[in-house]
């Protein structure tokens, strides 16, 4: 029969489109889906060869349909398709190498010798393009073979785990660097004026109203001295601003409220305080911290009725 759209336009068309499809929708990083996942090559292949296989059975029912036209309506489709096939004589070329078809006026003599209850068969040969897929089959197989059973490449599994441990190296890699990841693992102290700058106002809108603008002591403790309740130094400020101080009676935990990089500037802001000496300053709480973090002889108790943030 006439089609507006020749076999192997479809074929490839709707090949190529499952192709794109796939390329879009699969993260294979920097190499194509079919190289990188071989089950995706494998959903190509059989999709291709049942492509195929469609049309050559849409060909055979074509030409049964033939044998039940009228000798009349057989002479007109057939002036019709050689008009349309006179600038597709490549096209035609190209279909017979592929499946070697034989011109039903000739398929007599392909006729086997016997006969079941009226119907016969025909010896053809299995088409090239079939025999072309089975033979690209066992290529596939052989290199599957070698690559994954015998050389060891690692399968997707494999893949998977190394890209994932890749992944957290990198993750880690980002932490130590990234301001709104860090925690007090990786916090470093501030030094440079702009940052304290950053870190006073932060204190003078958040915690001066328990501390007192000039850090003296109100309700929460003095945390202008040496004397911490829950630790000093960059890393334990960083955590109890963070997390908050004892539980019933510390202070609230500001990770709700400040972001990581604006709590490293206000612990680095509270320490650069030390030795301010305010004016009236609230009697010392907790422990004497030293610079390399080793407390010392306990001073006084803390009050039962403060907010410290030591």
């Amino acid at each position: 029969m006439k089609k507006l759209v020749p076999p192997y336009i479809r074929v490839l068309f709707i090949f190529f489109s499952a192709l794109g499809l796939m390329e879009y929708f699969i993260d294979s990083g920097d190499r194509p889906a079919f190289i990188r996942y071989p089950m995706v090559a494998v959903f190509l292949f059989v999709l291709l060869f049942l492509l195929i296989a469609i049309e050559i059975t849409l060909k055979a029912v074509n030409t049964i349909t033939y044998h039940l036209l009228s000798d009349e309506e057989k002479t007109k489709l057939a002036h019709e398709e050689s008009l349309s096939l006179k600038d597709k004589s490549w096209y035609k070329s190209i279909m017979q190498r592929l499946t070697r078809t034989v011109p039903i006026e000739e398929e007599k003599q392909l006729l086997m010798d016997h006969d079941y209850d009226g119907i016969k068969e025909l010896d053809n040969n299995l088409p090239p393009w079939w025999v072309y897929l089975f033979y690209a089959c066992i290529v596939f197989s052989v290199i599957y073979l070698v690559r994954y059973e015998i050389m060891g490449a690692p399968d997707q599994e494999a893949e998977l785990k190394a890209e994932v441990d890749q992944a957290k190296i990198e993750v880690a890699e980002y932490m130590k660097t990234a301001p709104d990841l860090m925690d007090e693992k990786t916090v470093t102290l501030l030094t440079d004026p702009a940052d304290l700058t950053n870190g006073k106002t932060i204190f003078e809108t958040n915690c001066a109203a328990c501390h007192r603008a000039d850090a003296g002591g109100q309700i929460g403790p003095n945390l202008t001295d040496d004397h911490w309740i829950l630790g000093g130094g960059i890393k334990n400020l960083f955590h109890t601003i963070t997390n908050g101080g004892r539980d019933g009676k510390g202070m609230i935990a500001w990770k709700g409220t400040l972001k990581p990089k604006e709590i490293q500037a206000v612990a680095s802001y509270v320490i650069s305080l030390r030795g301010s000496n305010p004016k009236d300053p609230k009697a010392p709480d907790g422990d004497i911290w030293l610079e390399d973090g080793a407390p010392t002889t306990a001073s006084a108790a803390p009050a039962a009725d403060s907010t410290q943030v030591k």
